[in-house]
């Protein structure tokens, strides 16, 4: 059994909750079989609270709030809310596009659960959230730089973290990456002190 809903349903559900949001919600797109529709960052509270009260389909729970990094852009992120109505069983994507540095208001006032949501985001990758009542980084540690969900965020990170015997602490040190040598890649033995019989390094040619 199926429990799909065709794409015409929710192309009606998404028609009717922008035509009743008084421009809180500026779209609505189908694809995949899954509803998302946008809003512009400043009236996200608006938004959320339109679904939420909705008089007949009210999206009563947050489930999560994430962001995508796209650095080509000039508004680079856009910050996805994910809510669902458990008495009409949807699902809806809620979509904000935000520029870097750019603050988007907090949701907390609308779903207190954004509270961890909103911070993850923050942590990672530093979206401002205007309003938010203890927005701090969840996830890396205390004296973390960088946001590691970014595109541009090293893979290796900027920091290591180790215990120093001496000093009886956890201490930072830039990442050094020691492991890595110039491989030359003509002799299997390349980096040791001593190679077998017929393992001698080629000749180049």
């Amino acid at each position: 059994m199926s429990f799909a809903v065709a794409d015409d349903v929710l192309a009606d559900l998404g028609q009717r909750l922008v035509a009743d949001s008084a421009g809180a919600l500026t779209e609505a797109s189908v694809a995949f079989g899954e509803l998302t529709l946008h809003a512009a960052a400043p009236g996200i509270v608006q938004a959320l609270t339109h679904l939420r009260d909705n008089a007949t389909t009210p999206f009563q729970q947050l489930l999560d709030v994430t962001a995508v990094d796209r650095p080509e852009r000039a508004a680079r992120f856009e910050v996805v809310y994910h809510l669902l109505s458990m008495t009409k069983n949807r699902r809806v994507r809620l979509k904000a596009v935000v520029a870097e540095n750019e603050a988007v208001p907090t949701a907390t006032g609308v779903y207190p659960c954004a509270d961890w949501y909103e911070r993850e985001v923050f942590d990672m990758f530093g979206i401002p959230f205007d309003g938010h009542p203890d927005l701090r980084r969840i996830l890396t540690d205390y004296g973390f730089e960088g946001h590691p969900l970014r595109k541009d965020f090293p893979m290796t990170g900027y920091l290591e973290v180790r215990y120093d015997d001496e000093q009886k602490r956890v201490v930072y040190e830039p990442v050094k990456i020691s492991q890595f040598r110039a491989f030359d890649f003509l002799s299997p033995w390349e980096g040791a002190t001593y190679a077998l019989p017929g393992d001698e390094k080629a000749e180049p040619k």
